[in-house]
């Protein structure tokens, strides 16, 4: 995607020797970029959100793996950095998946050839996940146009956190849909929730700003009401983690958005990259691994003051208790559709869809 008309990836190889990501930390004020040069300097990346977004992490640790073998590509080397990476984020299964995928490719190579293997699969899981979410874009595009068929008139999308082009190395999850619905000619209007305590929705509006889609920034608590007067046709977000029978789990305040679809009849879909299926987890509300973020975030609100500089400001006094989960679950029930790079299925088919992914539980 395009940053003030020069095309961008939200992560890049820089001759085997470091990779370029986005800060996101900077954003929506100010653009910036970073080069990480240690597996160590990934992992912090990920831990602090500069790295955010369940495939990205997932690219990003491929990255770390294979920055690992440029001081030392033997077993322990490889393993320390796994489980550095490992511990930065424990909700999103796409690391996991990209770690485990680059041990098994290293352990087949001889340590003399690991690092040109390393830097090879990482940069094929990159690819991998830019055609992912093409084909994720186009399956989505499809219900958006199907939508303003049935009604003749713009599309109303809600959204909850960001699952754009910079949550992914390129095109997104959820927005991938709604960018190629743009470009087709469906007219569509994003609601879009700016999803505290973090305020990843400052992120959509600053990537749908960017490509000429019109939107709305709304506060969390905003969507339901929206929904009761008719101003919702579709719920469209992303995922962390989605279990085999269709659980999804997403950042926190996505399970009440779901609540309210269904009351108010209104469709609600995950896009999900296959990446982001957890085959060994079987109940996400009971099982699947729920961060818990920094009192700090909840305590104190970003932005910028009155000379334009970035700031922060304290909303809360500190010795209030806080509590901070960062995601929540909805269960498949509330699920109208699975958006897969395979198409779209209803989350009792998934396995079907994906029966490769039983050979993996």
């Amino acid at each position: 995607m395009n940053v003030d008309g020069v095309p961008y990836r939200s992560i890049w190889p820089i001759a085997q020797r470091a990779v370029g990501i986005i800060d996101q930390t900077g954003l929506p004020y100010e653009f910036r970029t970073l080069e990480l040069e240690s597996s160590r300097a990934v992992a912090a990346a990920i831990a602090s959100m500069q790295v955010r977004g369940a495939p990205l992490i997932g690219v990003a640790a491929a990255y770390g793996i294979a920055l690992a073998t440029n001081g030392d590509a033997g077993d322990a080397a490889i393993e320390q950095a796994a489980r550095e990476l490992l511990a930065s984020r424990p909700t999103a299964v796409n690391l996991r998946w990209a770690v485990d995928r680059m041990r098994a490719c290293l352990r087949q190579v001889a340590p003399a050839h690991r690092r040109a293997a390393a830097w090879r699969e990482a940069d094929a899981i990159a690819q991998e996940d830019v055609q992912m979410n093409r084909a994720i874009g186009s399956h989505g595009s499809a219900l958006l146009r199907e939508l303003h068929g049935l009604s003749g008139r713009p599309v109303n999308v809600l959204t909850h956190c960001n699952a754009g082009w910079i949550a992914t190395v390129d095109f997104g999850t959820a927005l991938s849909s709604v960018y190629m619905a743009h470009d087709a000619g469906v007219p569509l209007h994003v609601w879009v929730d700016e999803t505290r305590p973090r305020n990843q929705g400052l992120l959509t509006a600053w990537e749908l700003a960017a490509h000429g889609v019109a939107y709305t920034l709304i506060a969390d608590n905003a969507g339901g009401h929206l929904m009761q007067r008719g101003k919702v046709d579709v719920v469209m977000v992303g995922a962390d983690r989605v279990s085999r029978s269709g659980d999804v789990c997403n950042k926190i305040g996505t399970y009440l958005k779901a609540l309210a679809a269904r009351e108010n009849s209104v469709p609600f879909y995950a896009a999900v990259p296959s990446p982001t299926i957890d085959w060994q987890l079987n109940d996400a509300i009971r099982d699947a691994p729920i961060e818990e973020r920094a009192a700090s975030e909840v305590r104190t609100v970003h932005g910028r003051d009155a000379g334009g500089r970035q700031s922060s400001v304290e909303v809360a006094p500190p010795q209030a208790p806080v509590a901070n989960p960062a995601f929540d679950v909805t269960p498949a029930r509330l699920v109208t559709g699975l958006i897969t790079e395979r198409g779209v299925v209803a989350p009792a088919q998934l396995e079907a869809m994906f029966p490769e992914g039983q050979a993996r539980s």
